[in-house]
């Protein structure tokens, strides 16, 4: 794991801001955020910004203008091709989570378009079902914007404080231990997702029935 985030992050420093701004733009207009979710790339970016490869302001503007740009892409998508979206071959094995998303954007609005940004799934289908549903633009746009200022901003900070962090353990303990304690806090977090999307699944299977 280490080795091959030492590599992500060994890529020259221009190619890290367009790396990182495509993988959060294609996170919501290309519909792969259940793939490959945006705020892995967000916080490696923070990552990256610890170390002093890159500039922490300029991967943050970078993250936010992908956010908002990409959000507004999938919602001209799902405006002007939503039904057949919504009946790929992609979202096949999600109909019960895309049912939800729809019912939490029928209930809340363009809240639903802020608090979509903060779920992997909601993030990367949110957009379009906005569209689809013919939200207005400029209602979509205020919702989106806030939700990936703060969103964006989160991340990357949070990335960029985890690095500072690791850094300052490898210099108290040695790297060897610092690792030890990555690896832990890297499984813990496996753990506790995996327990996650069994509990919602558990929900859904209740729901249905």
């Amino acid at each position: 794991m280490s080795t091959l985030v030492e590599r992500i992050l060994s890529v020259p420093g221009a190619l890290v801001y367009v790396l990182v701004g495509l993988l959060v733009f294609a996170e919501d207009a290309l519909f792969i955020g259940f793939v490959i979710p945006g705020e892995t790339a967000a916080g490696l970016g923070g990552v990256d910004a610890s170390r002093g490869h890159v500039r922490l302001w300029l991967v943050m503007v970078v993250v936010v203008a992908a956010a908002i740009v990409g959000d507004t892409t999938g919602y001209q998508i799902g405006r002007h091709f939503g039904p057949r979206i919504l009946r790929s071959r992609v979202l096949d094995r999600h109909q019960r989570r895309l049912a939800r998303a729809q019912d939490l954007l029928a209930r809340r609005g363009g809240s639903a378009v802020f608090l979509g940004r903060f779920v992997a799934f909601f993030r990367a289908v949110m957009p379009a079902l906005a569209g689809a549903a013919r939200m207005p633009y400029r209602r979509f746009l205020a919702f989106n914007a806030a939700g990936g200022i703060i969103w964006g901003t989160g991340f990357v900070l949070l990335g960029y404080f985890a690095g500072n962090s690791y850094a300052t353990v490898e210099k108290t303990i040695g790297r060897g231990a610092a690792l030890a304690v990555l690896a832990i806090v890297l499984l813990a977090l496996l753990v506790w997702r995996l327990r996650r999307r069994r509990a919602e699944r558990r929900s859904e299977e209740t729901t249905a029935d």
